[in-house]
């Protein structure tokens, strides 16, 4: 990250507030809309939702954005300005307000409403790298691939009552019409490997007959990009295999992938690129 400039109280704020934190803390909303107000001049705007949200944030002019929210609310805002190729002329700074306050936190913004709006006013603007894929998704601070789900585990035979069991389940089957399996819901236990190739600046690092237990990205230094595969252990823990690099290709059984706070998929292939110091946000100085 590197510093680009200060900000003189004079600037113009757009405060954008999020309908979710004015839901969830209305108080620490009133506090951030009074110091920005007191140390800047202010149009506060209240969007309803993400289409007023992304009309508020086109129409910003020369105003300076400021949003109140929470994390969702700041992947989304990142998100819209890549879109408009409009992220890289834009310095965002941040009131974090909401209960998903992690990833603000990780890059460096206070989450107390007075603090984070007096470096709202008084911080710096760091040019921070992104993670895009090739679907124009972006990744802000990591990138995770879970474990594929595994089937349950089948209750142990051999008592009286398992078996009136089956027998019911066998029952039911007959008279019931069968379903397509449930996609698993996310946070559900029991998990198994999976199996991936992990290319990154086209050189493999896992292939696929190597099952493995996770793969992470994040965004490091100078343009590249952190990545760690956890293989498939067997008995003893095995050693994840780390490495960095500008590009990073996924791709074998569909799998899905959480960015940041938000989980996609499924896809076969992905492939994410980071861009060097492609957005800024405003930190304490």
């Amino acid at each position: 990250m590197a510093e680009v400039a200060t900000f003189a109280t004079s600037d113009q704020l757009l405060v954008v507030i999020d309908p979710v934190a004015r839901r969830t803390d209305g108080e620490s909303v009133r506090i951030a809309k009074d110091v920005l107000s007191a140390g800047a001049a202010t149009k506060v705007c209240m969007p309803e939702g993400p289409e007023e949200f992304a009309r508020v944030l086109a129409r910003r002019g020369s105003r300076r954005p400021v949003l109140v929210g929470d994390d969702r609310a700041l992947m989304r805002t990142v998100s819209l300005l890549y879109r408009q190729r409009e992220l890289a002329g834009c310095a965002l700074s941040m009131v974090p307000v909401g209960g998903a306050l992690s990833l603000a936190g990780a890059l460096g913004v206070p989450t107390g409403a007075v603090a984070a709006a007096r470096a709202v006013l008084d911080g710096v603007v760091r040019r921070m790298d992104l993670l895009v894929d090739d679907s124009d998704g972006v990744v802000l601070g990591a990138l995770r691939i879970p474990s594929l789900p595994s089937p349950a585990v089948p209750s142990p035979a051999g008592s009286g009552h398992a078996s009136w069991l089956r027998t019911c389940q066998s029952l039911v089957r007959t008279l019931v019409p069968a379903r397509p399996a449930r996609e698993p819901l996310v946070g559900e236990p029991r998990f198994g490997p999976a199996r991936l190739r992990v290319e990154v600046d086209g050189v493999t690092l896992v292939d696929l007959d190597q099952p493995v237990e996770t793969v992470s990205v994040r965004p490091a230094a100078s343009g590249l990009a952190e990545v760690e595969v956890r293989p498939a252990s067997v008995g003893a823990e095995a050693s994840p295999l780390c490495t960095r690099g500008r590009s990073v290709t996924v791709s074998g059984a569909d799998f899905r992938y959480r960015a940041d706070a938000v989980v996609a998929g499924p896809v076969r292939t992905r492939t994410w690129v980071v861009r060097e110091g492609a957005w800024g946000l405003t930190l304490p100085g």
